[in-house]
């Protein structure tokens, strides 16, 4: 009963939910790609190169941890106190959870012998991973640091930041070390990196999804008789606003009320059961929103744009 109060409570559901994306991710890591050696992106891909570079000597989960809380004692004073506790949080959890198996599954062949499957697998479960914790509020750090600074510092995208940055970090391990001619290593190594820049495709888009599943909007369009007790039982059981417009029917010229209701996807199969129960022949039209911002929604954000002053006539002299 303890248990359940406590998961009851939104921020400790938060952090087991986070822990649980985060053990996730070192399993997909750990035991799918890590034992073929891909480097993949993030932090995680940066340790891997490490790792090789220094012949398995230095772990994985070490030069993790240390390139982390190293960047963060570096960009406190930007990052601010709350995104530097969540993400200490993050990369402790994550670096033990990879330092707890990383020896055992590269001391071994791997599980899934080919190359192909392993990896497909690993980007697919690292992916559910950080989907769970980043929709919690989690970061494990890595690329994230580095992205967060570049976005309060310079005004560029996040996402566009930490892609780059992935893409560059599967690219330097041609430079890792290597036993044959150059002809050789660009067959050898071009192949890791392809393996490398699907997974970053496969995991990231994986993760967007799911970040995004509860937050899709959808827009229902109802049309009933029973308008009136629609729209009243909608707003008091679901918790969501409707809004009337008037209308007239071009055939029948009857004066009808359109209701449009805005809700996420957790709330559409109680809106279709609250108009089923009252009038099973309204119709619904069900459209995704792209983006609704206000209350009950997403905050509206404007990011401030540079604004270039325009040069004066002596200037260009």
């Amino acid at each position: 009963m303890q248990a359940l109060r406590l998961y009851a409570n939104p921020d400790v559901r938060d952090y087991l939910i986070i822990i649980a994306g985060m053990a996730i991710y070192a399993i997909g890591f750990t035991v799918f790609i890590l034992p073929h050696e891909i480097v993949v992106g993030g932090m995680a891909g940066f340790s891997t190169l490490v790792f090789f570079a220094s012949g398995g000597h230095i772990p994985v989960a070490v030069t993790m941890y240390a390139a982390n809380i190293l960047m963060l004692a570096c960009w406190y004073r930007v990052l601010g106190r709350k995104f530097v506790v969540r993400t200490v949080f993050g990369a402790t959890i994550l670096s033990l959870m990879i330092g707890s198996i990383e020896s055992y599954f590269t001391s071994r062949p791997p599980i899934v012998a080919d190359t192909t499957m392993s990896v497909l697998m690993g980007a697919a479960i690292c992916g559910i991973g950080i989907g769970l914790y980043y929709a919690h509020k989690g970061s494990a750090g890595g690329t994230d640091i580095v992205a967060a600074v570049f976005e309060k510092k310079a005004n560029i995208n996040m996402g566009r930041t930490m892609m780059i940055i992935d893409i560059a970090i599967v690219t330097c391990s041609f430079f890792l070390p290597f036993d044959g001619d150059m002809d050789a290593r660009i067959q050898a190594r071009v192949q890791t990196i392809l393996y490398g820049w699907t997974s970053i495709i496969i995991y990231s888009l994986l993760a967007n999804y799911i970040v995004n599943l509860d937050k899709q909007t959808i827009q229902f369009l109802i049309l009933s008789p029973k308008w009136e007790e629609i729209a009243d039982r909608v707003t008091h059981e679901s918790g969501r606003g409707v809004t009337t417009v008037g209308g007239t029917g071009f055939w029948t010229k009857e004066h009808r009320e359109l209701l449009i209701v805005w809700c996420r996807q957790y709330d559409a199969d109680r809106i279709y059961e609250i108009v089923r129960r009252i009038d099973d022949t309204a119709y619904i039209i069900q459209s995704e929103a792209r983006s609704v911002y206000g209350n009950g929604f997403d905050p509206l954000k404007a990011k401030p744009r540079k604004i270039i002053a325009p040069r004066r006539e002596t200037d260009a002299q």
